[in-house]
């Protein structure tokens, strides 16, 4: 007999955030489908007391990259599903929630690795910088813990149904109103802004179902503080994406 009965699974767990997410990613439309997929989001981690103590950070300056586990807080549902349609498979092909990387799971929990910018104080909060993230504002961030290179990165590591990078990305075109409207922003407040816009949109961040094709359909992204309008058509002979304002 077990010295230790294991517990009931209906036992709940309960999990403090110890930050909040500050992200150039208002809502869902257009984050990233991983982390890394663009190097220019940016965000603030604003630690939460009584986790904002600077000696709980020591030593993380070393890293360049971070683990992130977090709350995916707007995929949260009543009753999960044991399989679900990845947007990598085209919205068609059901797997196993366990076998992907979806936010509709049971305990609504994600992992990312991304990018440490460093520690600062502002306004008396204590703040992590992150970059290359995939994270939408709001979210909450349950722990970090350091990325270890030579446990982390397994070369060999391989998956069957997602296994090459997305590598197809839509030639993007600023039109002259929002060209306008970029080069009158501060860069300080929106690093990258230009970068950013461009990768969102050019991995398609549309649904799966409108995925590839062209449309008069006008979409808008919330970055930083601005909507970015934009539209999907024919450049050059080929299919791409047109912005037209960024305000």
């Amino acid at each position: 007999m077990s010295r230790h009965p294991s517990r009931p699974a209906s036992e709940a767990l309960t999990l403090t955030p110890i930050a909040l997410t500050r992200s150039c990613f208002r809502d869902k439309f257009g984050v990233p489908r991983q982390p890394g997929l663009t190097r220019h989001a940016w965000a603030d981690l604003i630690i939460e007391p009584p986790f904002d103590r600077e000696d709980a950070f020591r030593g993380l300056e070393s890293c360049s990259h971070i683990w992130l586990t977090f709350q995916f807080h707007e995929a949260i549902r009543a009753e999960w599903r044991p399989v679900v349609r990845p947007p990598r498979l085209g919205g068609n092909r059901k797997i196993g929630v366990f076998a992907s990387r979806s936010p509709f799971r049971p305990n609504s929990l994600g992992l990312s690795v991304v990018r440490n910018e460093g520690l600062t104080r502002r306004e008396g909060k204590l703040m992590l910088r992150i970059r290359d993230h995939d994270l939408i504002d709001g979210t909450p961030i349950l722990d970090i813990k350091p990325y270890l290179p030579f446990a982390d990165s397994l070369p060999g590591a391989s998956i069957g149904w997602a296994g090459a990078p997305p590598v197809e990305k839509l030639p993007v075109t600023f039109l002259p109103e929002a060209e306008a409207q970029l080069a009158a922003l501060d860069p300080v407040l929106y690093p990258d802004f230009r970068q950013l816009i461009e990768d969102v949109v050019s991995y398609d961040p549309r649904p799966s179902f409108r995925r590839g094709t062209e449309e008069s359909r006008i979409y808008g992204a919330h970055l930083y503080d601005k909507n970015v309008r934009f539209r999907f058509g024919e450049q050059g002979g080929g299919a791409g994406v047109e912005i037209l304002t960024v305000c």
